[in-house]
């Protein structure tokens, strides 16, 4: 579940404890609300973990190594000449 899915659990457990007034038989909206709008936080909190291990730091003033391969004549401006 990505990013999108937990905001739309995050909505629909809104939806459900604060605007709807339904009664079923067995089954209380309101906590089922609370459940997925706690689920989606814990799929938010995770993603961005994740995401934040997944980001790359590089130190001002790292050599920068480029690994584009050069054309045949050795030449890297495309001319050749």
């Amino acid at each position: 579940m990505g990013l999108g899915g937990c905001i739309i659990l995050i909505a629909t457990g809104a939806i459900l404890t604060f605007a709807t007034d339904w009664d079923m038989q067995g089954v209380n909206l309101d906590l089922v609300g609370i459940i997925f709008m706690i689920v989606g936080l814990i799929g938010v909190a995770t993603f961005s973990s994740i995401a934040k291990r997944r980001r790359v730091v590089v130190r001002p003033g790292a050599p920068v190594v480029d690994e584009e391969p050069r054309n045949r004549s050795g030449y890297s401006d495309g001319y050749g000449v």
